[in-house]
């Protein structure tokens, strides 16, 4: 049921996490905010396709 997504950022749209999800839980796409090593801080990541 688990299914593999990859999290973007959403400044430069460099692709930095790999994570997992229920489809079934959650149909609609996550964002997370998460640390991204080339804009230097915190920002949110959404699910890629």
């Amino acid at each position: 049921m688990r299914d593999n997504i990859i999290l973007a950022c959403t400044e430069c749209q460099e692709r930095n996490y790999h994570t997992t999800k229920n489809k079934r839980q959650h149909p609609e796409r996550q964002e997370y905010r998460k640390f991204c090593p080339r804009c230097n801080q915190h920002l949110p990541h959404k699910e890629t396709k």
